[in-house]
């Protein structure tokens, strides 16, 4: 197949890999959902192992997916709040910088300590969201910070000569966990203090909040502040590989790092970020792109989610709606084309035990369609992937090697 009739599609499901768990008799939640299409990918393509993000990267999906773009996250990371930026069309001018601004949901605990109860503020409806950092924005906007909504609990924040040299932890990083300590790194900043401490007063005090309260539901009465930086300076896909393309995702983040590429943002309608997305539509955004584009790049954040709340059963049904409702019907609209090669990777590990982003190999599957027929037999998993002896590290590599049909050296 020659390079330049080629059309491209990477699959990615958020989160997928994990570890061996007891409950599923030894196995990892890939090996236990029901994944007939990756795995016959797996069978007929090439399968293996990569490492998305180094031994000294923080395991984030900005990380992650950068390097499964092609680029090196030591060269072109700059935090994962910017990327956001990009994608909700919010220019950051020299001197400015994102920050990711989370509504999360805080309780006092027994011992009188603020504790974070949820991270998503109940994965709170981006209709919501906005009503919420629209009222932050009212009462604490200013020449110096300015919010912005996105989507679902998912905001932006950008402060203007403000600092990036922070070290905060993520939020879905301490659910359960009592806040003071991680908040003391804004206690420390006097802006930042000051901003915490009325962010939580606007949205304690808010009506949308009592209300949702009193129907039982979790509320966003606090912000939390996070994956900070400046612009990043990306050279485009199209300079590198000569390929035009887009990017799926519900979430900001991966959208950002689509138009930092170079690629179009495609918005689909219902795409949520959650067990509830829009796979049909994000199926057709993909196979109508692929008419006059010649890459593709779908995301789905949902077995992320499930691996952050803890819930194995969700986890599982994720990875199977993956399979079923967005690789499957892709898969078999492009067998009936020529010229289309497939990959499906996970970004990263977020093992169900820990709750949060993990480092480690991942399992990719890359397949060019129609696939022949294969006697192979084997699924998609991280056992699986291992046992071929496939490895492609640093996992930037991996894309230049997927373009130029390279994986087998």
């Amino acid at each position: 197949m020659e390079d330049s009739k080629t059309k491209y599609l990477i699959l990615v499901g958020d989160g997928m890999a994990d570890e061996p768990l007891e409950e599923l008799g030894g196995k990892t939640p890939l090996e236990a959902a029901h994944t007939p299409h990756m795995d016959q990918l797996a069978a007929k393509g090439l399968l293996g192992l990569t490492e998305t993000i180094g031994s000294h990267q923080d395991p984030g999906s900005d990380v992650a997916n950068m390097a499964i773009l092609g680029y090196d996250p030591d060269r072109f990371h700059s935090g994962r709040a910017p990327l956001e930026a990009a994608s909700m069309g919010v220019k950051l001018s020299p001197g400015e910088v994102a920050f990711r601004c989370n509504l999360v949901s805080v309780e006092t605990g027994a011992d009188g300590e603020l504790v974070l109860t949820d991270y998503s503020a109940g994965h709170i409806s981006s209709e919501h969201g906005r009503v919420l950092i629209t009222a932050l924005q009212e009462s604490l906007g200013n020449e110096s910070f300015h919010f912005y909504p996105g989507v679902s609990y998912r905001h932006l924040l950008v402060w203007r000569g403000g600092r990036s040299d922070l070290s905060i932890t993520p939020p879905h990083d301490v659910t359960g966990q009592p806040v003071a300590e991680y908040w003391q790194v804004y206690d420390e900043v006097s802006e930042l203090k000051s901003l915490m401490e009325g962010a939580r007063r606007v949205l304690s005090e808010h009506e949308l909040n009592r209300q949702l309260a009193a129907e039982g539901k979790r509320t966003g009465n606090a912000i939390w502040l996070w994956g900070q930086g400046v612009a990043p300076i990306m050279p485009s896909l199209n300079d590198q590989f000569d390929i035009h393309g887009v990017v799926i995702s519900a979430v900001d983040l991966l959208k950002g790092l689509g138009i930092c590429a170079g690629l179009e943002a495609v918005d689909v309608p219902g795409a949520t970020g959650y067990l509830d997305t829009n796979y049909d539509g994000k199926v057709s955004a993909a196979l109508e792109s692929l008419q006059n584009k010649d890459f593709v790049y779908l995301h789905v954040e949902a077995p992320d989610e499930a691996s952050h709340e803890g819930n194995l059963e969700l986890k599982i049904e994720a990875i199977e709606a993956f399979d079923s409702r967005v690789v499957g019907p892709i898969v078999d609209r492009c067998s009936d084309m020529r010229g289309v090669r497939v990959m499906i990777i996970t970004d990263h590990l977020t093992p169900i035990r820990t709750r949060t982003h993990a480092r480690g190999f991942v399992p990719f599957a890359v397949c060019d369609l129609p696939a022949s027929a294969s006697e192979v037999q084997r699924g998609f998993s991280e056992r699986s992937a291992a046992k071929t002896g496939v490895v492609v590290r640093p996992g930037h590599k991996l894309m230049e090697k997927f373009v130029k049909g390279r994986l087998a050296e």
